[in-house]
């Protein structure tokens, strides 16, 4: 099981108002990463295209 780190998870809701600012510090390798919470429950990582890419090739 992987660990997130507090800081790395941002609720569905919070993430639907300031995706602009989210991607953004991915882009700028602000973060390496942000998890998104719905209900409580994690539900999806979002990560630069390079670092997805990597796990797809």
């Amino acid at each position: 099981m992987v660990a997130y780190r507090r800081d790395e998870i941002i609720s569905a809701s919070e993430m639907a108002r300031g995706f602009s600012s989210v991607l953004n510090e991915l882009i700028q390798y602000t973060k390496e990463r942000f998890v998104i919470s719905k209900n409580n429950k994690l539900e999806a990582v979002i990560v630069p295209i390079e670092e997805g890419m990597g796990s797809v090739c």
